[in-house]
């Protein structure tokens, strides 16, 4: 019983959590608990071993031909209602086994025996290796947790956006390449770029497939074909992952999953977690400029030793989190696709891992949220830094002057913008009327101001 009352003992305490997942951010991350924890993955396992041997039913083996289908919903229902009490039972049995998969194997077989179905029960996990197990349920599990959790809450936050990009739309503001200052811009147009950055790289996640692998000990069914020749287990395999389980169905394999579309799949991941760091960042100095202030919530402190600050600690604490989560999908990238010859068990514990990754975007994700939700703009900061910094029209006026043939107009413009002298509306206008251009193209770059140009 040692492992069940351990696990009994051992009940989660957020301030006794090693993990910040489980800990500080659990009520951020509970979504993912039915999925990433040892809990899901039992239950994923028993999921695929009850469809497995569902599917065996349907094939002509002998022995399995007088079995009643009208059970199937009893033997799914096993893995429907699968609860903590069950996952304990699994554990408890492991400590014999010192075998994960096996347990599940002998779980379901015990539920075998409470149906009265004993004689069937051999033709559970038949012919099958663990990885046929793991490699199937660890894909299904990742599949329904990011559809069903991730994707909403990044759709959530591209809703978000896509709100303060049309109520900024119209806001003029300047520009910064290189930190300097540059042709103005509208801050509606700088986060709707996030927008549609986000939106591709969703098309490429949700186009990613996700694999399974299924096909005995070395892939090449070869349990199932010396029991059983003259069946198509290849088809049988296909069939069963892409109809029964929904996925990509991969051969030929080694004894594991190749990890390729996995791999593919963190790195979808990784590069959507970038976007939002860009994000952060730009935001961050948004903020640092005073383009934008915080919402204040009374009781709030934002420094330990400075009443005045409002901190942007929300888009410090995304970054922060999309920092590690990229350097775990890096990892589950670069080492999932790798294994020595037909396999080594070095994915397996790694594996396990994926859950972390997927929180840690989560808690990025509500947190850049929770920031855009904060932030008020401060138009009066906005348009000041436009109006000490008229040299940006020098573009405009140079390109006019391009369209009339002035001689030399670049030179002309870098001659009064790059000193150090104030450049203002007044200095622009005085240089305008020193121009030899008609008095229409003079009011024409007259009316060109910081505000104004702003493009399309």
């Amino acid at each position: 019983m040692y492992i069940c009352e351990r696990l009994k003992t051992s009940t989660m305490n957020a301030l006794n959590a090693i993990s910040p997942i489980d800990g500080r951010y659990a009520s951020k991350t509970k979504d993912l608990n039915q999925f990433f924890s040892e809990q899901a993955l039992i239950k994923y396992r028993v999921h695929v071993e009850i469809e497995y041997f569902i599917s065996l039913c349907q094939l002509p083996l002998p022995q399995l031909k007088n079995f009643d289908h009208n059970l199937f919903n009893q033997l799914r229902a096993i893995y429907k209602n699968f609860n903590t009490k069950d996952a304990e039972a699994v554990k408890e049995i492991e400590t014999t086994t010192n075998h994960d998969v096996k347990a599940v194997e002998y779980f379901i077989k015990s539920k075998f025996d409470e149906l009265g179905l004993t004689e069937s029960k051999e033709f559970i996990h038949f012919g099958l290796t663990s990885q046929d197990i793991n490699n199937t349920a660890v894909p299904l599990s990742l599949k329904e947790g990011l559809n069903q959790v991730y994707t909403p809450e990044l759709k959530l936050l591209i809703e978000a956006l896509k709100q303060k990009s049309s109520e900024w739309k119209h806001i003029p503001m300047l520009a910064k390449t290189h930190g300097q200052p540059a042709s103005p811009t509208r801050l509606g147009k700088e986060i709707e770029v996030f927008v549609v950055r986000l939106e591709e790289q969703i098309k490429t996640l949700e186009k990613t497939p996700m694999p399974a692998k299924f096909g005995g000990a070395t892939g090449n069914f070869n349990a199932h074909h010396v029991a059983y020749p003259t069946i198509d287990w290849k088809a049988f395999g296909q069939n069963f992952v892409e109809k029964s389980l929904n996925l990509k169905y991969s051969f030929p394999t080694t004894q594991i999953e190749h990890y390729d579309y996995l791999a593919a799949t963190f790195d979808a991941l990784k590069r959507i977690n970038t976007i939002i760091i860009d994000l952060d960042r730009d935001i961050w100095t948004y903020v640092s400029m005073d383009y934008f202030k915080q919402k204040i919530k009374a009781g709030e402190v934002g420094s330990s030793a400075m009443p005045h600050k409002v901190n942007p600690i929300d888009f410090e604490n995304s970054e922060g989190n999309l920092g590690i989560a990229n350097a775990l999908f890096e990892h589950l990238s670069a080492k999932l696709p790798v294994s020595r010859l037909q396999r080594d068990l070095t994915d397996s514990t790694v594996l396990r891992s994926i859950g972390m990754p997927i929180a840690h975007s989560l808690i990025a994700l509500k947190s850049t949220a929770k920031g855009l939700g904060k932030l008020l703009l401060n138009e009066r900061k906005i348009n000041q830094d436009l109006e000490q910094n008229w040299a940006v029209v020098a573009e405009a006026i140079q390109t006019i002057l391009r369209r009339e043939a002035y001689p030399k107009p670049y030179e002309a413009l870098k001659g009064l913008t790059r000193t150090n002298s104030v450049i203002n509306q007044k200095s622009i206008q005085a240089f305008i009327e020193t121009l030899e251009v008609s008095d229409e193209v003079k009011q024409e770059l007259k009316q060109i101001t910081p505000q104004n140009y702003i493009g399309i």
